[in-house]
């Protein structure tokens, strides 16, 4: 309605009085209604400020801590279940698995705050997150095995991977090209080379899978790259573009980390639904802001600097 009165009011000849006349009065209707527009979003913004606020305080008055034994109970099962995690995988002949560890230190968690209703502890798990990353791990063991598998093929048939994920060698398909493009640039390029391909792939590949299997199936990768004879390569520094390129790209959409899928879960069952096409909107550009951000500090420390450069004497 503003742009309408506005071009009107510029369409207008101002030959005579009259016409000048209706030319500003509908200039000024128009500035009238934007200034009345600008007021009703101020008060509009004033109004969500105050409502988050007053939000805010209700959690803190309905959620506040009201059993102080009972958080000092929970701090010290987490805390064990943490240093057990940390066990088992520091001592050789532990026998408990992470998965043990987990469920005793749930059962322990719930003898000592004295729930009697196992039904409704039940109906609060989040079954759909469980089964998600129960199916995540064992796609990421898939995708482990048949990585090796793609190796095999590729040393002895000289193969390419075809049926890409009916075969589950999607992850190791991706790594070998990356190492490909690498050892096809000059020595004294390859370092350069190499950090902005680890972190832009890294990234957008853990853009769309789970930054967890893809991480976990590129690290054998990285590590054959930077002792490869045909490279003149640091471990460190490669270690570096893949691990912020893998962190900052599952911030891209909503099935990019973990923790993106639990918090949507969490949010759709408070009745707050977050679509992926939301999420990628905020989340894409993000992840582009950070990436090459990383990008730039990984060149300038590792490429510009030399920090941790490889002996090129012996590389020759």
């Amino acid at each position: 309605e503003v742009t309408i009165w506005e071009r009107t009011a510029k369409q207008l000849p101002a030959a005579s009085p009259e016409e000048r006349a209706v030319q500003e009065a509908l200039t000024a209707k128009a500035m009238a209604v934007t200034q009345l527009l600008h007021h009703e979003e101020n008060r509009s913004l004033i109004w969500k400020t105050e409502s988050w606020q007053k939000k805010l305080s209700e959690l803190e008055e309905n959620h506040r801590i009201t059993d102080k034994i009972l958080l000092v109970k929970s701090i010290a099962v987490l805390t064990s279940v943490v240093i057990l995690f940390f066990l088992s995988n520091v001592i050789p002949n532990f026998e408990l698995g992470i998965g043990w560890i987990a469920i005793f230190g749930s059962v322990v968690m719930m003898i000592l705050s004295g729930i009697k209703d196992i039904e409704e502890v039940m109906h609060k798990i989040e079954w759909s997150t469980l089964l998600f990353f129960a199916g995540l791990f064992v796609l990421m063991e898939v995708s482990q095995h048949s990585g090796k598998w793609h190796t095999f093929v590729r040393k002895t048939a000289k193969c390419q991977l075809t049926t890409g994920l009916n075969q589950m060698g999607l992850i190791n398909f991706v790594g070998m090209k990356m190492v490909d493009v690498i050892k096809l640039v000059p020595k004294d390029y390859q370092m350069l080379v190499a950090l902005i391909v680890i972190v832009w792939c890294s990234a957008l590949v853990s853009a769309f899978i789970d930054n967890i299997p893809f991480v976990t199936t590129m690290i054998p990768v990285i590590v054959e790259l930077a002792e490869s004879p045909e490279v003149c390569l640091s471990l460190r520094p490669l270690v570096w573009a893949l691990a912020l390129g893998g962190c900052l790209g599952g911030n891209a959409t909503l099935i990019g980390a973990s923790a993106n899928v639990v918090c949507a879960g969490i949010a759709e069952q408070n009745g707050y639904k977050i679509s992926f096409k939301y999420f990628m909107k905020i989340g894409f550009p993000m992840m582009i802001t950070t990436v090459f951000t990383a990008m730039i500090y990984l060149l300038i420390a590792h490429a510009g600097a030399k920090w941790n450069a490889p002996d090129y004497s012996e590389c020759m």
